[in-house]
């Protein structure tokens, strides 16, 4: 498997660091018992135990969540504007490389009692903000590739992280996060925002009440087709998500449809993924868009004789228990928007996209009617939706998702309990685009999952949707 394992090493951005020593080898030594069946052992695999556990950990408590902001293109500002609605939050440093977009961020914050210091037009001003004693919370918002070596250096300057998604892009940055996030005691969350999608929260509620019964198999996907987005001057900075569809091949973006159904699984907390197979097909829509822009502007000629990614990747997970998953990654098809979102049990089932959300029970192969799916939300509703679900669609941002995680991220920083979402999520649901590269690559062999709790997962508690405390964090008037 030389060849393999090179390429491999190539994917992950690990070629070059010294593998032909001993000791580097020993992180992809591949298992030739299991040659005949495509089945390799993980890539960079830790066998030590971890330096310290980082799920369920408890920081201490910051009555007020000093934040930073790193990015301030298309996700950063949501952040910031959920972040000024917040009582107990200070903005204290804003930082974007283009100094129009400081400027506009700025803009969003006049009238209000934050008057944050500016960070832009040096590629490292970044750091400046990382190394502030007054900020406890660094929200990062910057092209993929810069998530990871950012969020190390504020980890290690003493700050905890919000990363959005995907947290890293090779195996190699999965373990550096988990690993920096021990050692600092830090924490490391990647801020996937589907997690708290009403749907998600009611059907993971549901779950975990034994609605379905014991959970056989789930599907998510991320299908939404931003074609133009991606071809766009003006939508990514130095066109470089159109780069990344440009040079890799496999599921670049997994984490939107993955991680709910992670949490439902409970998966790093009782349960763990075992391998993976993954396949794309050809790429039938980026080369010809390239090459048809290529014809009457020069700029993008560069991009006209890319090998661009196929258009609908497809990966297969089995677990730890021999259940399930398939996730889906198709975002330059004319397709409807979809995360698909299926939970398969041996007492119920759930569906949502691209129509609203659909339960059914064992006992009947239709979709119970809408109002005995009002009566079960009822039931199964979670706190955090009975508490701030309808103010967070006054505030809205993804019909209101995107401020409850906001808000249940400084909510648990206030009053020091555990994130949602641990450095494991993060590590565990961006691997995957990895991996299924290096699957793709090799013809959809199967590929084991690095377990990024070290055997933690068959003690870690799963996540917890009861919301008991009284210091309940306050929301600033909302303008009608």
């Amino acid at each position: 498997m030389p060849n393999d394992r090179r390429s491999f090493l190539k994917l992950t951005g690990l070629a070059g660091i010294g593998v032909g020593t001993g000791s580097i080898l020993k992180r992809f030594s591949g298992n030739r018992e299991n040659d005949d069946t495509g089945l390799l052992l993980s890539p960079y695999e830790r066998s030590k135990s971890p330096e310290f556990n980082m799920c369920g950990y408890t920081a201490p408590k910051l009555e007020t969540v000093r934040t930073g902001f790193i990015g301030l293109g298309q996700r950063g500002p949501a952040h910031l504007k959920n972040m000024s609605k917040l009582e107990n939050v200070e903005i204290n440093a804003l930082c974007d490389l283009r100094p129009d977009k400081v400027q506009s961020a700025q803009k969003l914050l006049e009238g209000s009692t934050h008057h944050p210091t500016l960070y832009t037009g040096q590629t490292d001003a970044w750091k400046k903000l990382c190394e502030r004693p007054d900020i406890d919370l660094v929200f990062i918002a910057t092209p993929w590739d810069l998530h990871t070596p950012m969020a190390l250096y504020a980890m290690k300057h003493g700050k905890h992280v919000c990363i959005e998604v995907p947290a890293a892009v090779t195996v190699d940055e999965c373990w550096q996060l988990v690993e920096t996030s021990e050692q600092t005691r830090k924490y490391c969350m990647m801020m996937e925002n589907c997690c708290y999608d009403f749907f998600e929260l009611l059907t993971l509620n549901m779950a975990r009440q034994g609605f379905f019964g014991e959970i056989i198999h789930c599907e998510g996907s991320y299908i939404h087709n931003i074609l133009e987005e991606i071809f766009s001057k003006h939508a990514y900075w130095d066109m470089w998500r159109l780069r990344q569809n440009a040079h890799r091949d496999g599921n670049l973006y997994p984490t939107h449809g993955l991680g709910p159904l992670c949490q439902i699984m409970n998966i790093n907390r009782g349960e763990k993924m075992d391998h993976l197979i993954s396949m794309s097909g050809n790429d039938f829509m980026m080369g010809a868009k390239a090459k048809a822009l290529a014809g009457s502007d020069d700029f993008f000629k560069p991009f006209a004789d890319k090998h661009y990614r196929g258009n609908m990747n497809t990966t297969c997970i089995r677990t730890h228990t021999g259940r399930t998953l398939m996730i889906q990654h198709d975002v330059t098809s004319p397709n409807i928007y979809s995360r698909i979102h299926k939970i398969s049990g041996t007492k119920g089932s759930a569906l949502k996209y691209p129509l609203p959300g659909r339960i059914s029970i064992s006992s009947d192969d239709e979709w119970l009617p809408e109002e005995k799916i009002e009566s079960l939300k009822q039931k199964y509703q979670p706190d955090i939706v009975n508490k701030v679900g309808e103010l967070a669609k006054q505030v809205g941002g993804h019909g209101g998702m995107d401020f409850l995680m906001d808000w249940r991220t400084i909510d648990c920083l206030r009053n020091g309990l555990p994130l949602d979402e641990d450095v494991y999520d993060a590590a565990l649901w961006s691997v995957i685009s990895p991996l299924s590269e290096w699957s793709v690559a090799n013809k959809s062999k199967a590929i084991n999952i690095p377990d990024f709790t070290r055997g933690a997962w068959s003690t870690n508690e799963p996540v917890d949707l009861t919301i008991s405390h009284k210091n309940l964090t306050a929301v600033r008037q909302i303008q009608g």
